[in-house]
């Protein structure tokens, strides 16, 4: 009898997570990348990747047939968004379960998703399309500054900034109109409102809200992800109308199959939708929830691809809060220690580094997170703190026009 396989196309973030769960389900992971090599950590955990062009359907075909002589194919996914709605279509080719990928192709498309909302009477942002400088700065006017520029087309907040005045406005237009910025299709910008207030995320499975998060940004003027904590603390008037208007953006959006994160602000107009994304949220989202309700994202996503039933109940009711470790400037990482401390620290459930010494970083890179679950909101956050403080690094900043040597800084992370 043939090994059953599943399928992953790219994913970086949670790649892992896909490969461990797959193997408990007693599947053989596959990934299929582009670039096979940033999946090499992998190999070592028996999971196998292949080059093939993942934007390309034709070649995902022609590879899913080839392996389909070798393998049983249980189930083919994906959790990065600028390959799902390609993965829809491939699992429509060979008859297996997946999102449409109409949907997912209408929703990744933060213009369009916007109109749909709007027609659907949910609450968002004002907005308008740009497609040069002259239209951005007209918007701008029109809107009222502070406003988001972002690429219509795009996740990981890649080329989103707020421009509270009118040189941030110009700076950051040239930026992304003047060739610096890599486009993912035609050059669209979105001038958005800056809807002003604490910000939720809906983690959401078929049509159920599964946990809320609340995440904190870090320092303007881009929006790098600082801080997580679960469950968000809302009253039960704000956790109702935030469910109505998660209910109304699925059914505007075509959407309620498997995985989807929304993005809410709770603005003096009540809930606003920032955004809609049709997939399951990056580390370390799933890692938090299964810690606070028992609930495995992933495996549970990956048993509705491979035509089983999901089970979706609270095991039970803790808190979990995570911290996103950035730098504050462009340059050189020399040297980072404290993992083993802060892993150690009662309460603390996982320490990860992404970025290993004398790298290049630049202040929208993450360098690492520290994850902490408590019985409490307040515990975890005090743990979380307790943990941070024990880590350290060292950035030497990149040198500035006529200066003449470097200059090393060390800090710690919200010093």
């Amino acid at each position: 009898m043939a090994k059953s396989a599943l399928i992953l196309v790219e994913g970086i973030s949670t790649m892992r997570l896909y490969v461990q769960a797959a193997q408990r389900l007693g599947l053989h992971p596959i990934i299929l990348s582009a670039d096979p090599t940033q999946y090499d950590y992998l190999a070592a955990a028996g999971s196998e990747s292949i080059r093939v062009d993942t934007d390309n359907l034709n070649a995902l075909i022609r590879e899913c047939i080839r392996l389909r002589e070798i393998y049983d194919i249980a189930g083919i996914t994906t959790a990065q968004e600028s390959v799902y709605a390609t993965v829809g279509k491939l699992c429509n080719y060979f008859n297996l379960p997946g999102p449409n990928p109409t949907s997912i192709e209408l929703c990744c498309d933060k213009f369009t998703q916007r109109q749909l909302l709007a027609e659907a009477g949910v609450p968002i942002p004002a907005y308008r399309l740009a497609g040069n400088a002259a239209d951005i700065e007209s918007a701008a006017a029109e809107i009222g500054l502070p406003v988001i520029l972002k690429p219509a087309v795009g996740s990981g907040s890649c080329g989103v900034r707020l421009c509270r005045d009118a040189d941030e406005l110009a700076e950051h237009t040239t930026y992304l109109l003047g060739g610096e910025h890599i486009w993912e299709s035609s050059p669209r910008i979105l001038v958005e409102e800056f809807a002003k207030g604490p910000l939720y995320g809906l983690e959401i499975m078929g049509n159920e809200i599964i946990a809320t998060a609340a995440a904190v940004f870090g320092p303007p003027p881009h929006f790098v992800l600082h801080e997580f904590t679960i469950p968000a603390l809302l009253t039960n008037d704000q956790n109702k109308r935030i469910a109505d208007v998660s209910a109304d953006c699925l059914r505007a959006l075509g959407l309620g199959w498997g995985p989807t994160n929304i993005e809410v602000r709770w603005t003096k107009r009540g809930p606003v939708v920032i955004e809609v994304n049709p997939r399951l949220p990056g580390v370390p989202t799933p890692q938090m929830v299964q810690l606070v309700y028992g609930i495995d994202l992933v495996t549970e996503h990956i048993k509705l691809v491979i035509g089983g039933v999901w089970d979706l109940r609270r095991k039970h009711s803790h808190a979990a809060a995570a911290r996103i470790l950035t730098p504050d400037r462009n340059g050189i990482l020399e040297w980072i220690v404290g993992e083993s401390r802060a892993a150690a620290t009662t309460g603390v459930t996982e320490v990860k580094f992404y970025v290993a010494p004398n790298t290049p970083i630049n202040c929208l890179d993450w360098i690492g997170y520290v994850i902490a679950a408590s019985p409490t909101v307040a515990e975890a956050e005090e743990i979380l703190q307790r943990a941070v403080e024990l880590i350290e690094w060292s950035i030497t900043s990149f040198p500035t026009l006529g200066e003449q040597e470097q200059s090393a800084a060390t800090y710690r992370p919200d010093e």
